[in-house]
């Protein structure tokens, strides 16, 4: 049961989560590098077709949240967001040591969560905006420019939804077990 384990943690699991948050921390710096890469080369040079008219690399600036809502707030948007990200690094890291060592998907999850909340929140406050480069497009398509902490924190949503369905699976499946127990009559 995840976020339910009032026992102490042992020194085992505490050294796999630190190990889960190296590996965030490693998420993290493979952002800022990227990132850092982006704006050195894309920044007042044309952009780079990696795969040609799908996949581009082309440097934004992103002063609002995702697909650029909120965008044109000021230093007062730019203080708020950052401070909506730091109250959600704060949740992810109170449920992450919450969470039980053994649920792995839940524990990846967050601290993917965390790696990319981190990553865009440090542009944000450095910056005054989040470096985007990853540009997707197909056809007359065309995706909202993207990093990598974006895609590590649609992951670790992605992962949290993934797992919220299947624990209701399992719960239904456990439900259905013991209804089903008396020979289904």
């Amino acid at each position: 049961m995840p976020y339910g384990n009032r026992s102490k943690l042992k020194k085992r699991d505490i050294f796999w989560k630190f190990g889960y948050l190296a590996a965030g921390a490693a998420v993290f710096m493979l952002d800022q590098a990227t990132k850092a890469w982006a704006v050195s080369r894309l920044r007042f040079k044309s952009d780079i077709s990696v795969i040609d008219g799908f996949l581009n690399f082309s440097y934004a600036q992103n002063t609002g949240v995702a697909f650029s809502l909120f965008d044109g707030y000021g230093d007062g948007g730019r203080w708020a967001l950052s401070g909506l990200a730091f109250i959600a690094a704060a949740l992810v890291v109170y449920f992450f040591w919450k969470t039980p060592r053994s649920d792995d998907r839940i524990l990846g999850a967050l601290v993917l969560l965390l790696a990319g909340i981190v990553g865009n929140v440090t542009d944000r406050v450095r910056l005054g905006f989040v470096v985007d480069f990853i540009d997707v497009q197909f056809g007359n398509w065309h995706y909202p420019t993207f990093n990598i902490a974006d895609i590590a924190i649609c992951t670790g949503a992605g992962l949290l939804i993934l797992d919220m369905f299947l624990r209701k699976e399992k719960k239904q499946k456990e439900t259905g077990m013991e209804q089903g127990d008396d020979g289904g009559a």
